[in-house]
C-alpha cells in the first residue's frame, strides 16, 4: 500500500517543521507539501494531489475555515483535518460546518492525530 499523501497548511514555519518531523515517524504517511496560507493550499492541491490536508484555522489572508470550504466545494477532494490552538467547541462546530473531516487541537496532536488519520483511511 502506498503512503498517504499529506499537505500541511499553517502560517508558522516552526510548526510545519515540527509537524512534519512527527508525521515522518509513521511510515504510512508521506508529507508532499508544506504551505503557509489557505491561498497557497488551494494552488498546490491540484499539483500535489494529497489524500489529506492538515489545516490551521488562524492564518492571515484566507483563514483555514474559508480554505476548507473552498477545498470541499471542489470535486474529488482530499480529506481535511483542522489543527488549531483554539479548543473551543465553536471552532470545532465551525470547522465541521464547512466540511472538515476532523478536528484536533495542537495540544492533542501527539495522542489524537494519528488515530484520527488512520480512522479516515482504514
Amino acid at each position: 500500500m502506498s503512503p498517504l499523501r499529506i499537505l500541511l497548511v499553517d502560517d508558522s514555519f516552526a510548526f510545519l517543521e515540527s509537524a512534519a518531523r512527527f508525521l515522518a515517524l509513521d511510515a504510512r504517511l508521506e508529507i508532499v507539501g508544506r504551505v503557509l496560507s489557505g491561498e497557497e493550499a488551494l494552488e498546490q492541491i491540484p499539483q500535489l494531489s494529497p489524500d489529506l490536508v492538515l489545516m490551521d484555522l488562524a492564518m492571515p489572508g484566507m483563514n483555514g475555515l474559508e480554505a476548507t470550504r473552498q477545498i470541499k466545494a471542489q470535486s474529488a477532494t482530499p480529506y481535511v483535518v483542522v489543527l488549531t490552538l483554539n479548543d473551543g467547541t465553536e471552532y470545532q462546530t465551525a470547522a465541521l460546518a464547512v466540511g472538515a473531516d476532523g478536528f484536533v487541537t495542537k495540544s492533542e496532536i501527539g495522542t489524537a492525530l494519528l488515530p484520527l488519520i488512520h480512522s479516515l483511511f482504514d
